[in-house]
């Protein structure tokens, strides 16, 4: 969903309200000395609104209807019309200096995905991308969002190998938004969300269709949005969390790794910040990373979705190199979490190789 008006019609060209007026005159062979005089109003001001020089405000539209018998409302429609066909054309000329701005996002991508409407005039291009992200100009996206930043509301977890573009990031949290919005939440209840997580972690066991929408229903009535968003070229995240009211929290999830360990690792994660750490944390794993919290967020994601105690028995069972896929499918089946995650865990931990037992796990893909 975008935030731009629909079926607005905008006129190529809007004459000032003071050429009708004196055509309207001349028509009654009244001057503008007489007009004035029949008004009240002083020769020179006439003169003015004729020229387009002033403007015509509502005592002045009271005045032409009484001496010119036209309504009151016409003047004033008239007159508020010229005045946006007039800044319209003014902000036409500044965008038309700032659509370089437009280079340093993947409008490509945003088009494709649906996001924006693709123009081939660049104004109308830069406009739309304004209008995505409901701001008035390229500069007040700077201080739209350096302010997000250094207010530290958001929170997300990337891989410290890449850096990520600024601008690519802001709209995959945009279009996070913006999709948040369209889900109904209950206000936000610690208590409620951890009894959800509960029911949440019997999902990974589920093929998306059937888990995502519980996920979202489920978190919502807990006061929390979940939304999954495609991520953008050189956006490089794969989850962010974010309050966006007092009351309202948002868990973003772009699918990055594309495999059910890390979308379950990182869907909990999220949920270990917004337990955990208030509604005002930024988590970078570049710079500014807050290492305790971080760590915090991922026992959380650990112990909540494989019990330490059950883990810890499971391998006292097996040396190592002796871990088989028949054995972490029976630990799986029995602790009632998806083998995925088990083997994700084992791959971490040092138990199991990266190259073995992968196709335990399942791998997702975004429906086109």
């Amino acid at each position: 969903m975008s935030n731009k008006v629909q079926n607005q019609y905008i006129p190529d060209l809007v004459l000032p309200p003071g050429e009708t007026l004196l055509e309207k005159i001349e028509e009654l062979g009244m001057s503008q000395a007489e007009l004035a005089q029949r008004m009240g109003r002083p020769k020179k001001t006439i003169n003015e609104i004729i020229r387009g020089k002033a403007a015509i405000t509502p005592e002045t539209a009271l005045q032409l209807e009484r001496v010119l018998g036209i309504p009151a409302h016409f003047w004033s429609n008239y007159e508020q019309l010229y005045r946006q066909y007039k800044t319209r054309g003014e902000e036409e000329k500044r965008l038309s200096d700032q659509v370089d701005w437009l280079q340093c996002f993947p409008i490509k991508t945003m088009i494709t995905k649906d996001w924006l409407q693709g123009f081939d005039n660049k104004v109308q291009q830069l406009r739309e991308l304004l209008n995505f992200f409901a701001i008035a100009s390229p500069d007040q996206w700077e201080v739209q969002w350096e302010t997000v930043w250094n207010q530290s509301s958001i929170a997300f977890r990337k891989t410290p190998a890449f850096k990520s573009n600024r601008e690519a990031l802001s709209a995959w949290l945009r279009r996070g938004e913006i999709n948040a919005q369209q889900i109904y939440c209950k206000s936000y209840a610690a208590k409620a969300f951890r009894q959800v997580l509960r029911e949440v972690r019997c999902l990974t066991l589920e093929p998306p269709r059937v888990f995502r929408p519980k996920l979202v229903d489920l978190c919502a009535d807990a006061g929390v949005a979940v939304v999954f968003v495609p991520q953008l070229p050189k956006s490089r995240v794969g989850g962010a969390t974010r309050w966006l009211a007092h009351n309202k929290a948002l868990i973003q999830l772009s699918l990055r790794y594309k495999t059910d360990d890390h979308l379950w690792f990182t869907f909990f994660h999220e949920a270990g910040h917004i337990l955990l750490h208030g509604k005002r944390v930024v988590f970078l794993e570049e710079e500014g990373l807050d290492d305790a919290k971080e760590q915090q967020a991922n026992i959380f994601a650990a112990k909540t979705l494989i019990p330490p105690a059950d883990l810890r028995s499971f391998l006292k069972k097996y040396k190592p190199g002796y871990l088989g896929k028949q054995s972490i499918q029976a630990f799986a089946d029995e602790i009632g979490i998806a083998p995925g995650i088990v083997v994700g865990r084992l791959q971490y931990e040092g138990y199991l190789p990266y190259t073995h037992c992968n196709d335990l796990k399942r791998t997702f893909k975004w429906a086109n």
